[in-house]
């Protein structure tokens, strides 16, 4: 199973990004996504995470700024990031629980390689 995330850069405070994140491999279904961030000499925290029927959740940081949604038949996650901040700066990264074919009762997590996002101010 991989994920392969994509949409990151470089934008202006106030501005917004759309991050991709599609999984493929061996895969019977997939249960819970997320986006994850990391900035430079800080910990991995959780920023958005939505359930197989599409109910989000988010970190208080983001409420209100980020959309996160997923579309099933193409098993890609997205996060919508509007008015965004120099303090959102960070790699993220998505993350999903999977049920692979050939183990269906096990659930694993995956990560992707992480998507560099700059906010300047």
């Amino acid at each position: 199973v991989q994920l392969q995330a994509s949409g990151g850069g470089l934008v202006q405070a106030g501005g917004s990004l759309r991050l991709s994140c599609a999984v493929s491999g061996s895969i019977f279904s997939i249960i819970d996504m997320a986006w994850y961030r990391q900035a430079p000499g800080k910990q991995r925290d959780l920023v958005a995470s939505i359930t197989p029927a599409g109910s989000p959740d988010y970190a208080d940081s983001v409420k209100g700024r980020f959309t996160i949604s997923r579309d099933n038949a193409r098993n890609t996650v997205y996060l919508q990031m509007n008015s965004l901040k120099p303090e959102d700066t960070a790699v993220y990264y998505c993350n999903a629980d999977v049920k692979r074919r050939l183990s269906r009762t096990t659930i694993a997590t995956y990560w992707g390689q992480g998507t560099q996002v700059t906010v300047s101010s």
